[in-house]
């Protein structure tokens, strides 16, 4: 059976279009230097950008075992995005930060998520998109995400 993405609910919609969005971010991201990059990183990445943490406190915060936590931050680590230094307060515990590539990813993804919402505004207009975004945002509101985007908890559903 062949589905055709108007004929999707709201919830599938939103979530194909941001991830064919996010496609086309990696996509981009990839000829700008970046190819090394994955989507999963971002995760680890956005806890890390708030403030350097400890691997304990980044496997809290992702809600994931500090095993996990541990194997994501040594893939980063490894591919140069994540650096560990001595906490000031505690020598003995390791805090993560992020290195420069991290932080120019970052910013890189940034400036691309801007031109992709532009390019759409030229293609159906500024207050359609708006409008969808608004919507959009409304619905998370409605089921209690916004606490977990601003303090940059944001994971997959369960």
């Amino acid at each position: 059976m062949v589905v055709h993405p108007s004929s999707l609910d709201l919830s599938l919609t939103a979530l194909f279009a941001g991830w064919a969005m996010t496609d086309e971010v990696q996509r981009r991201l990839a000829t700008q230097g970046f190819g090394d990059l994955r989507f999963n990183d971002g995760v680890v990445i956005q806890h890390v950008l708030a403030a350097p943490l400890s691997i304990t406190a980044l496997a809290e915060r992702m809600g994931v075992t500090q095993q996990a936590a541990s194997k994501a931050v040594a893939d980063l680590e490894r591919r140069g995005l994540l650096r560990r230094e001595p906490d000031p307060a505690d020598a003995r515990t390791k805090l993560l930060h992020l290195t420069e590539h991290a932080l120019a990813t970052v910013e890189a993804t940034r400036v691309l998520r801007q031109e992709l919402q532009a390019e759409i505004e030229t293609e159906y207009g500024a207050r359609p998109v708006e409008e969808a975004r608004a919507l959009l945002a409304a619905v998370i509101g409605r089921y209690g995400g916004e606490d977990a985007i601003r303090a940059r908890r944001v994971r997959p559903p369960r």
